[in-house]
């Protein structure tokens, strides 16, 4: 299975270069059965890992284009009455899918946004009183331009929180991009990819990430970080539970790629940015994004041992 999911990493990294620790994160976010948002300028390559991963892992996937006038039926689905049968016919929406792409969520209404949260939460949809089942797995990878962007609606907070991890793609450096420039178009790639896992292997490998040993010592590292942010008063707000939860979940994730079968406090360091970053705030600045300081200061001043 490792050497597969080593497959999997290689093969993203040749369509997205230069970005091999946030291709990792997002696969460690995926077998973690987590959800994925990225926050970037435009032109970064988010659609182009959301479409790489869905077809090298063989997902079926939809993409959705969040605007201001999108509808929450626009992405759940509606029923249609049908003249012939004198019955309503339900149209499944693009949230139907094994990978979803929700693209620039923050230019969205919250109406609209809102319409993901059970979705990602329960794995069902309830619609005009039924309630539907989602595909398994279900994995949404949205995208939002930073907040100072025009005609964005910030994701509240339990939006936010309904999300494993946010990552940045960032600027590629300079040979990566050269080679960018030098090489095939990166979408010209994609419809190249050949999935590297099946449904079944992919289900197997993420039943394995629960296994993954986490001794006594490793889980009161993860209560002091969370503690701290709870007590210390820098802090606007504590991580709740679900934080600590997503963060155990995260980090032996990391580990299993990292082909160990238990949890060191270097995996918990190497996902808590991605993690906690958008669920925190700095007191002075609850309304300001000063989470990349705390999880500084988290990493600096809270002892592993």
């Amino acid at each position: 299975m490792r050497t597969k999911l080593d497959a999997v990493l290689h093969a993203v990294n040749q369509i997205l270069l230069g970005k091999e620790p946030q291709v990792r994160l997002a696969l460690t976010c995926l077998l973690a059965r987590g959800h994925l948002l990225i926050e970037d300028l435009p032109g970064m390559g988010k659609t182009t890992l959301s479409q790489a991963l869905a077809r090298i892992l063989g997902l079926s996937y939809q993409r959705i284009q969040f605007t201001s006038d999108l509808l929450p039926g626009d992405i759940l689905g509606t029923s249609v009455f049908d003249k012939d049968s004198g019955q309503f016919t339900f149209h499944p929406g693009p949230i139907f899918a094994e990978l979803v792409l929700a693209d620039e969520i923050n230019r969205a209404t919250p109406k609209s946004q809102s319409a993901l949260l059970e979705a990602m939460e329960e794995g069902q949809v309830t619609i005009e009183g039924a309630t539907r089942p989602l595909p398994e797995p279900f994995f949404v990878i949205a995208t939002q331009n930073p907040v100072s962007q025009g005609g964005t609606f910030a994701l509240p907070e339990s939006q936010l929180d309904r999300f494993l991890m946010r990552l940045s793609l960032g600027y590629p450096a300079r040979a990566a991009e050269k080679a960018l420039l030098l090489g095939e178009a990166r979408r010209d790639l994609l419809p190249k990819l050949e999935p590297l896992l099946d449904h079944a292997e992919l289900a197997a490998i993420q039943a394995l990430i629960p296994q993954v040993r986490a001794s006594d010592a490793l889980v009161d590292y993860v209560l002091r970080l969370v503690e701290a942010t709870r007590s210390e008063p820098q802090f606007a707000w504590g991580l709740s539970p679900r934080a600590s939860l997503a963060l155990l979940s995260a980090a032996r994730a990391w580990a299993f790629l990292a082909n160990r079968e238990y949890v060191i406090p270097e995996d918990v360091q190497a996902v808590l940015p991605s993690v906690v970053g958008h669920r925190l705030r700095e007191r002075a600045d609850p309304a300001g994004h000063g989470g990349g300081s705390l999880v500084q200061w988290l990493l600096r001043e809270v002892p592993a041992v």
